[in-house]
């Protein structure tokens, strides 16, 4: 039987309510998704203001970071031509992505969740994604 940690309601709402935070301060609003640690999505917010088009990025980022362990960024890094991941971005009907912005969340060694924003440069999300994991204090 397996022990299984992973995020809860009132853990995501925390973890958005941080990224919101930090979305503010830079001047950025975003969309914001948080996922348990197989993918699936627990929470989502669209700053007013957020793109329209970043609601599926943002869940799909959450979504990649979660699932497949690993930030999207570090996706990116390795799926360009010649790299040892090139075409993973097609895998899964497209919903790996790639670009930054969705971060997985580790508690005790575990991912346990992730969290996906959209909205800004690849820069400016990941910095807001970083707030919404630091909002939990792990």
């Amino acid at each position: 039987m397996l022990t299984i940690r992973r995020l809860d309601a009132t853990d995501a709402h925390r973890m958005i309510e941080g990224a919101a935070a930090k979305a503010q301060e830079i001047g950025v609003p975003m969309c914001i998704a948080i996922t348990d640690e197989g993918g699936n999505l627990i929470a989502f917010e669209r700053m007013d203001g957020g793109k329209v088009t970043s609601i599926t990025i943002a869940i799909d980022k959450s979504y990649t970071a979660s699932a497949a362990k690993k930030a999207t960024h570090e996706y990116g890094e390795i799926s360009q031509p010649g790299k040892p991941a090139y075409g993973i971005d097609s895998a899964i009907g497209g919903r790996l992505m790639v670009v930054g912005g969705g971060l997985p969340v580790f508690a005790g060694g575990d991912v346990v969740g992730g969290i996906g924003v959209s909205s800004g440069t690849p820069a400016e999300d990941r910095e807001v994604a970083q707030a919404g994991i630091d909002a939990l204090g792990l």
